[in-house]
């Protein structure tokens, strides 16, 4: 399931975020992207994605703005009274324009940025401060898919309806009565069979059973039903069943397309094809299940 997470905060000058983005996927995924020097943060990551997510593709961004750590420009004084020593030399030997300040200290060495290094305490108050972020904004990104399961709820319960519609519709369907089967078999039997020749009753009646056996869609209809119920039974219980509802729309598409295949008459087929169509419905919205 899709879902978007954002925290930050603060620890003195140093800001920090967190985005945390999920898309849907057939299993966890987790892409971690973080700065220099927090590199073991990846690994908390992908623990804390496994114990809130089972499936989809995860992104977390830690975003940091220290403003201490852009540090102070200082003047290497050794550098810079080297260079104007060799100003002083060359002034006069060369044709050149007088030096200019800027031009000076733009030369590499003379100016310095001093960085100072974070205290220890600081850095563990940073390191405590961004693991709790990422704890709020897993769990705004969980309550962020809940959301969106209680919508695909109740969109794969419609699904189910249809089939279930489209179920009975094919039982009560003429083509999928036994009687109407064999009666319609014994007509195509007598157009087949060339004038005048004798038929034995008894021979007859066993081929028309076979026939009518191959035509009898009774069983997929029956076990459309059990899946019809089991796929509901699993959205109740709740939990990690995207992979459950995926196996069980492979068993709706199986007996759909048995469905087809054993259809007799022209209403029968045109129900398993309507019904194949809401299956592939039920499947892409199952798709976005955790």
């Amino acid at each position: 399931m899709t879902g978007f997470a954002r925290t930050s905060g603060a620890v003195g000058d140093f800001l920090w975020t967190w985005e945390l983005k999920s898309v849907n996927g057939r299993s966890l995924d987790v892409r971690c992207r973080v700065p220099q020097g927090f590199e073991t943060l990846d690994g908390m990551v992908r623990q804390a994605a496994a114990e809130h997510l089972k499936r989809g593709n995860l992104a977390a961004t830690l975003s940091v703005d220290d403003v201490s750590s852009r540090g102070r420009l200082s003047v290497n004084r050794a550098a810079l009274d080297q260079v104007l020593g060799l100003v002083d030399e060359l002034k006069g030997k060369l044709a050149a324009a007088p030096a200019s300040l800027d031009g000076i200290l733009g030369l590499k060495g003379v100016l310095e940025i001093d960085i100072p290094a974070p205290e220890p305490e600081t850095m563990a108050a940073r390191q405590k401060a961004i693991e709790t972020g990422l704890k709020q904004a897993m769990m705004e990104l969980g309550a962020m898919r809940r959301v969106e399961g209680g919508r695909l709820r109740e969109m794969v319960f419609g699904h189910l309806d249809e089939v279930e519609r489209l179920r009975l519709a094919a039982a009560a369907s003429a083509g999928a009565q036994p009687v109407n089967i064999r009666s319609r078999l014994e007509e195509q039997w007598r157009e087949l069979m060339p004038e005048g020749i004798a038929v034995d009753p008894d021979r007859l009646a066993q081929e028309l059973a076979i026939m009518a056996g191959r035509a009898d869609v009774r069983e997929e209809i029956d076990r459309l039903a059990a899946h019809v119920g089991a796929a509901r039974d699993l959205i109740a219980a709740g939990g990690a069943i995207g992979r459950k509802l995926d196996f069980l729309c492979q068993e709706f598409n199986r007996e759909a397309n048995t469905l087809c295949s054993k259809a007799a008459d022209l209403a029968l087929t045109n129900i398993g094809i309507e019904l194949k169509a809401a299956i592939e419905q039920l499947r892409e919205q199952i798709q976005n299940i955790e």
